[in-house]
């Protein structure tokens, strides 16, 4: 009748349409998918193994008033632009280093002539010299920060003190110049996110496989994006702080996006849906929203790029890159292994998920 909204279901959008048929086609070759992805994943590795690139921390941005300024610095005073390195000198117990002064001011002066360095500091001279008399402080100042100083040159300032362990002394060298580089040591974090992630997951859904199943798509994307960065480092100049960037985001939205997808499919199953079926209907449905919330976040990261500044740049496009590896992963690898999952995802009767879909089901249409 006109006037009247046609009752009859419209036709799905394009998208929806489209992640459909990839969801069934995916879930039809599940083994195949899967190892398709760890083959990608094993190329990516091999690439970041022959490729041998390493991350710089360049920190410059090219054209401001601050850089300039950085840049007379370093022509002029390089001692004061380069990296420095402390060297800490011990002795034994029950003795004053300045017994041993003669081989520390022989060692420090020793280091003044050693590869890329513009000056060195005396603890005598200097008045480094703690109060109990045990311990002296020697600096040594480089021509060049960190990132560029030749492999081997920090070995071979180390040799330069074995006369002074030789003769008794404890000698440590620390400093920026042996600082590790941007985005170490925090793995303990991220293994520490996931654990906390998993357990509450495993509350939510009262499933450790329905728990796992995020969790391990989602690393697989973020082994997948970095392996694929190591990569590009091996041609590309690459900021140290991108591999973070992109574990942090890569995680994130790996895990968030396919917890999308997995809740609706748990859904249908308990509402009696099978398997194949489900798996194609949650990729049509809940992927639409992966896919452009992906998107969306790969353009504004990608965006950084408009501000200029080359660490910015990198460090967008790779995270942008991560969040695109992840959203590939949500609507490919996901749906395979839910496929592979079979009904042991489906909720058991008497669950949360059994009993939530059971109520909506009895509520009144309308």
């Amino acid at each position: 009748m006109l006037g009247l909204s046609d009752p009859r279901p419209r036709e799905p959008a394009v998208m929806a349409a489209f992640l459909y048929r990839l969801g069934a086609l995916v879930h039809r070759r599940r083994r195949t998918v899967l190892l398709v992805w760890l083959a990608v994943l094993g190329a990516a590795a091999a690439l970041a193994a022959t490729a041998d690139g390493s991350y710089e921390d360049d920190f410059s941005i090219p054209g401001s008033a601050a850089q300039r300024t950085l840049d007379t610095v370093e022509q002029r005073f390089p001692a004061a632009a380069g990296a420095s390195a402390q060297v800490v000198f011990v002795a034994p117990p029950g003795r004053r280093v300045a017994e041993f002064r003669t081989v520390v001011a022989s060692t420090v002066a020793a280091a003044a002539t050693a590869p890329r360095v513009a000056a060195t500091a005396d603890p005598f001279t200097a008045g480094t010299v703690s109060a109990d008399g045990r311990v002296a402080l020697a600096t040594v100042a480089y021509r060049e920060d960190r990132t560029r100083l030749p492999d081997g040159t920090l070995e071979a300032l180390a040799d330069v003190f074995d006369p002074a362990r030789e003769a008794g002394l404890r000698v440590e060298l620390g400093g920026p110049a042996y600082a590790d580089g941007a985005g170490e040591g925090g793995q303990g974090s991220e293994a520490a996110g996931l654990l906390v992630a998993l357990v509450v997951l495993a509350v939510t859904f009262g499933s450790l496989a329905a728990a796992g199943l995020p969790l391990l798509t989602a690393l697989l994307g973020v082994a997948v994006s970095l392996a694929g960065l190591a990569a590009v480092a091996g041609v590309l100049t690459v900021p140290a702080t991108a591999p973070p960037m992109a574990l942090m985001l890569g995680l994130a939205v790996g895990i968030d996006y396919a917890l999308f997808i997995l809740a609706r499919h748990r859904s249908q199953l308990a509402a009696g849906m099978p398997v194949a079926e489900s798996a194609a209907s949650a990729t049509g449905t809940a992927g639409t929203a992966v896919v452009f919330a992906g998107l969306t976040v790969v353009i504004a990261l990608a965006g950084l790029a408009v501000v200029g500044i080359p660490l910015l740049t990198a460090m967008g496009f790779a995270a942008a890159a991560a969040v695109l590896v992840a959203v590939l992963v949500a609507v490919t690898l996901v749906p395979a292994v839910l496929g592979l999952a079979g009904d042991r995802l489906r909720p058991r009767p008497g669950s949360r998920a059994a009993r939530r879909e059971a109520g909506e089901g009895r509520r009144p249409a309308g």
